[in-house]
């Protein structure tokens, strides 16, 4: 699945000259937690997030309330946001993998990535909240049926073993993923998400693939 199939296209954006004030009052009528800044031609040249409003405390000291109030209704959304030019923003081409959006926040710790294209056109954004949308689609969930976790040996003609018992039951499948076994080293497990079956159908057929196990089974 590519970055730009999950994506949210044309987000909100805001120019660099905007005060913080409105910037945040955009953010928080449209429930958003992230504003691409862009500049001519919407080329992404910073981002806002909420962190970006919190004030510094040493700042806040040596400010009046009258003073805090006059800096803040002047500050402008250049003066907050993360800038490109110092290397704070991390972006992601649309033609890239979910997986490699998700290994970028999970690295960095950031919560979204501004979408460009091959010119540094801003052309979407990726969120953690996309990202889990699209971790719900490979596996399926919208579609009623059963989830069956299968254990196999990391072994040449397993996952073979596994469709070929499924295409001999004329069993579809809505979504699919795999991962290491936790804690069992040369084994996997194989998620599959069955349509239009039972779960008693499943186990009797599933059950009779050699070398491997049924860990977890249910309708969802």
């Amino acid at each position: 699945m590519l970055v730009k199939d999950v994506m949210t296209r044309h987000p909100i954006m805001v120019p660099p000259e905007m005060s913080a004030a409105e910037a945040q009052h955009i953010m928080t009528e449209n429930l958003v937690r992230h504003l691409p800044v862009v500049g001519d031609g919407k080329k992404l040249v910073g981002l806002v997030t909420n962190q970006c409003f919190a004030m510094k405390p040493d700042t806040m000291i040596s400010l009046s309330v009258w003073e805090i109030t006059r800096y803040l209704s002047n500050l402008k959304v250049q003066k907050i946001m993360l800038s490109v030019k110092e290397g704070k923003v991390y972006t992601i081409n649309f033609g890239k993998t979910v997986e490699q959006a998700a290994r970028i926040m999970t690295e960095h710790k950031i919560g979204c990535l501004p979408v460009v294209d091959d010119d540094g056109v801003v052309v979407g954004i990726l969120s953690e909240i996309d990202l889990l949308r699209s971790l719900q689609e490979m596996l399926g969930l919208p579609t009623k049926g059963v989830r069956v976790t299968m254990r196999m040996p990391n072994k040449k003609g397993q996952f073979a073993a596994l469709t070929g018992a499924l295409a001999q039951n004329d069993l579809g499948v809505m979504g699919i993923g795999s991962f290491p076994t936790p804690r069992q080293p040369g084994y996997y497990d194989i998620v599959v998400k069955i349509p239009e079956v039972s779960i008693e159908q499943v186990r009797d057929i599933l059950s009779q693939v050699p070398e491997q196990e049924i860990v977890d089974i249910h309708e969802e």
